[in-house]
């Protein structure tokens, strides 16, 4: 999808060009969070042999350098390139369109509309990655994130009418099903209980849609094990804290986001994580 307009990522960028060998070396790191592989030529030589599915216009070789420039555009906030070329190569380009259009959306872009639009954008692309290739777990945690931001911009119960919230749930539970340690996928979940318990309440949520305040605390303290040094894992347990306790972890959650705002950011998305619990700590 391509936006009227993308904005600009607002900050110095060429710090984090993960240009030539300097992706591979970095990507352990970029990528704890999400346990997306990284792309060279013997993973997608394999994922073609597995899911045939996944087969473009372009060789092996051609693809995986196409999608280490998607990733490489996405990690230095050129956010719409990033999209573009991904989208470009189909399901297999998928993820890093997803992930560079949520983060997008959920920063820098401030029309409803728009939001909706690429939210809805990426859960249509992660469910053809889903048919292609099953066990892509990020097929099935960025499907989550999308249709979970999509239920914040139009209403958690609104939303919940429509089952998207059953939808978020189910992506989720796939995606820890094949990747257990993925701690983004963690963060999610831990906002879904939190979110399902704030609106309709614990019994309703409990009986209903299976979130639990417990489940909820569980899931943040698990991500935060596996990204000690994460403002994400800080900023999404800070809110989720207030929507399940209220006042009573207001001080809590104020820490969490002054901590946030210190950490240290490698990519776009975390200097768009660090400087957002900035904003939040000093307002």
């Amino acid at each position: 999808m391509v936006t009227a307009a993308w904005k600009k990522f607002p900050w110095e960028s060429a710090r984090y060009a993960y240009d030539g060998a300097a992706l591979e070396a970095a990507w352990p790191d970029l990528h704890r969070g999400d346990c997306e592989a990284f792309p060279d030529a013997a993973f997608v030589k394999d994922a073609f042999r597995r899911h045939p599915g996944l087969e473009g216009a372009l060789d092996a070789e051609a693809t995986a350098t196409a999608l280490q420039s998607a990733w490489r555009a996405y990690h230095r906030g050129d956010f719409g390139a990033a999209v573009e070329q991904g989208a470009a190569l189909g399901p297999i380009g998928a993820n890093a369109a997803n992930k560079a259009a949520n983060i997008y959306a959920t920063y820098l872009e401030h029309e409803s509309e728009t939001k909706r639009d690429l939210y809805l954008a990426s859960a249509r692309r992660a469910e053809v990655l889903q048919a292609a290739a099953p066990d892509f777990p990020n097929a099935w945690y960025f499907h989550a994130q999308a249709l979970g931001r999509y239920a914040q911009e139009i209403s958690i119960v609104k939303a919940l009418a429509e089952g998207v919230g059953a939808k978020v749930k189910a992506s989720l539970e796939k995606a820890l099903a094949l990747a257990p340690r993925h701690a983004e996928a963690l963060i999610a979940l831990g906002a879904y209980h939190a979110e399902i318990v704030n609106k309709v309440g614990g019994t309703l949520a409990r009986l209903t849609y299976g979130a639990t305040r417990d489940e909820a605390v569980k899931h943040f303290e698990r991500a935060r094990k596996l990204l000690p040094d994460s403002a994400i894992a800080r900023i999404e347990e800070a809110n989720g804290l207030v929507l399940l306790f209220g006042k009573t972890k207001l001080a809590e959650a104020e820490e969490l986001y002054r901590e946030a705002s210190k950490c240290a950011a490698h990519d776009a998305m975390q200097k768009l994580d660090a400087e957002h619990a900035r904003e939040e700590a000093e307002g």
